[in-house]
């Protein structure tokens, strides 16, 4: 609860679109005012939920600051403190609350006053409360409190919730609290986690994809390009230690694909699957988003088209076979540019230094995730040494473009029959380097961008992870539901994380003041107002508070029954 007996200071001036000034009291130091800080404003007939946006000095004479009191007098200090010089604070506020019962003139049904105008709300902590946006301010001289356990859990609710699927991911700077994302919320739109290099982007998407996994929110595709997610990772520091994966936390519920069978072997992960594509499978639409890192004109594209035209899902293949004798007889009866043909037959020789791919596949192993995913199984996708961008780019476009096709299908087939039996899981698909996919020029064309302008129509969303948010499309960035933002320094990258967000201007002081590790900004569809967490720690206790037996705590036989259930689940 509240404490009424210390109020921090009084709103002197404000208005709705420029936040709130509030004049602190004279006990109170402005040191003990964080940037990022949950405070509540107590108004006549309305509690106000705010952020701490900026933190100010203030004097009430100019003859102070021409004649300042010496360092070492104490009482001048304490004479002028409050009254002379005082500290300011800026609170946005995010939220509001007006309890049942309250008449206008801020009394209750007995007629009786009311000074905080909400005590039957504090006296009652199972109370279901109901937020609003904001639409009006508190008058002249209303209270500013901090923030108490009650009010993060009004607002963010609580983990054990039975109602909703709440995820603490993290506590308020100055407080043990937990704050919870609404996972299901969560997952109904596409999301973003973005900071610069270093600021635990990695650990972060960790632990939410964990909170998924436990809470069954929806179902997990995740691209691996450096291999960190599926088996463990390295912790940062001076010594060399590592953390576990989810594979690990989740054994029987978590399938490794690897396009890098020798890799994923050499780092001592079991029971991984292999994964090929083949040169049928590749599209010229899968072509289009590598075409910088190819080198392939726009002249190669309208060539390819003409050979897939020709030789139907054989034509690369074909293409590499082909003599210089045989491309020019091609061109004179199908009036292909020759030059054009074989520079891109040259380009698309780039390929065979792939190591998932295959001129063809004995079975298709994208129809293997399929059914992993359709049986609820979480699926990451290891890319071992085949991590640069080409084979990263190539291989996720591929393999999201028939898996959405495939729920494309899912949804019409639910949208036709309402059974519930037929509606498809909600899946979240995890792409890194994410601005690589969406970037203004290609996003249109890119399997993508469509899944990220489509929001939840047909239960596919994205989870992007990305240093580089200025480089991602404004429109599709005006569609990510919840940004959760570390550390970020240019300005380009900070103004594309408030694209489409009302207020952000206020909010950009929050996020240029996180620490460099473990702290995040979230705002969005799944928080109800904007707060500054301190990230929760992905460690030992976490591990033990998922009460998930990890691989290495199980015993032999209990490992050997999980991991033959779980491929019996899947018709392995």
């Amino acid at each position: 609860m509240i404490d009424f007996d210390h109020p921090l200071g009084s709103v002197v001036q404000g208005s709705l679109s420029q936040g709130i000034e509030v004049r602190l009291h004279a006990d109170v130091s402005v040191e003990d005012m964080r940037v990022g800080k949950f405070l509540v404003i107590q108004g006549a007939r309305s509690r106000f939920f705010c952020l701490l946006t900026d933190v100010s000095l203030g004097t009430a004479s100019a003859r102070i600051l021409t004649n300042p009191p010496p360092p070492e007098d104490d009482f001048l200090h304490e004479v002028l403190a409050g009254s002379s010089i005082y500290g300011t604070i800026e609170l946005a506020p995010m939220l509001m609350f007006t309890p049942e019962g309250e008449s206008r003139n801020g009394k209750n049904g007995n007629g009786n006053g009311n000074g905080n105008g909400l005590a039957s709300f504090q006296a009652n902590t199972n109370v279901d409360v109901s937020l609003l946006p904001v639409k009006t301010i508190p008058s002249h001289f209303s209270q500013v409190y901090d923030a108490s356990e009650r009010d993060f859990r009004i607002v963010f609710g609580w983990e054990d919730d039975p109602q909703r699927k709440n995820f603490n991911v993290g506590q308020p700077l100055d407080m043990d609290v937990p704050v919870c994302l609404d996972l299901e919320r969560f997952v109904e739109r596409s999301n973003g986690i973005f900071g610069k290099s270093g600021t635990g982007k990695s650990f972060l998407t960790r632990l939410l994809l964990s909170g998924i996994i436990k809470k069954r929110a929806g179902v997990n595709l995740m691209f691996d390009m450096h291999s960190e997610y599926g088996w463990e990772a390295m912790k940062e520091g001076k010594q060399v230690s590592t953390v576990k994966g989810l594979r690990q936390l989740f054994p029987g519920e978590v399938e490794i694909f690897t396009l890098d069978p020798e890799s994923t072997k050499r780092r001592g992960i079991r029971d991984a699957q292999e994964l090929y594509l083949s040169y049928d499978q590749i599209e010229i639409e899968d072509l289009r988003l590598v075409t910088h890192d190819l080198g392939l004109s726009d002249a190669s594209l309208d060539n390819a088209n003409i050979l897939q035209a020709e030789f139907g899902k054989t034509w690369i293949v074909q293409l590499l076979n082909m003599s210089n004798e045989e491309i020019s007889d091609f061109c004179e009866t199908k009036q292909g540019h020759k030059g054009s043909i074989m520079a891109l037959q040259r380009k698309l020789m780039r390929l065979e230094s792939l190591k998932y791919m295959r001129t063809a596949c004995p079975q298709n192993y994208i129809n293997r995730v399929l059914e992993c995913l359709d049986a609820d199984k979480h699926v990451i996708i290891e890319f071992g040494s085949q991590s640069n961008m080409l084979s990263y780019m190539l291989a996720t476009n591929m393999i999201t473009r028939r898996i959405h096709s495939s729920y494309v299908k899912k949804a019409d087939k639910f949208l036709r029959t309402k059974d519930p039996c037929d509606r498809p899981t909600q899946l979240v698909i995890t792409i890194e380097e994410a601005h690589r996919f969406l970037d203004s020029s290609i996003v249109h064309q890119t399997i993508f961008g469509t899944i990220a302008r489509e929001m939840r129509k047909y239960f596919v969303t994205l989870l992007v992870v990305d240093q580089r948010p200025s480089g991602i499309d404004n429109e599709v960035m005006s569609q990510v539901g919840t940004r959760i933002t570390c550390l970020l320094n240019d300005e380009k990258d900070i103004d594309a994380i408030f694209t489409g967000v009302s207020g952000g201007q206020g909010l950009r002081s929050v996020l240029a003041k996180l620490d460099s590790k473990q702290q995040a900004l979230i705002l969005g569809h799944a928080v109800p107002m904007p707060v500054v967490v301190r990230t929760r720690a992905y460690d030992q206790q976490f591990y033990e508070e998922i009460g998930i037996k990890a691989w290495d705590e199980m015993p032999d036989e209990q490992l050997y029954q999980a991991a033959e259930l779980a491929k019996a689940d899947l018709g392995f």
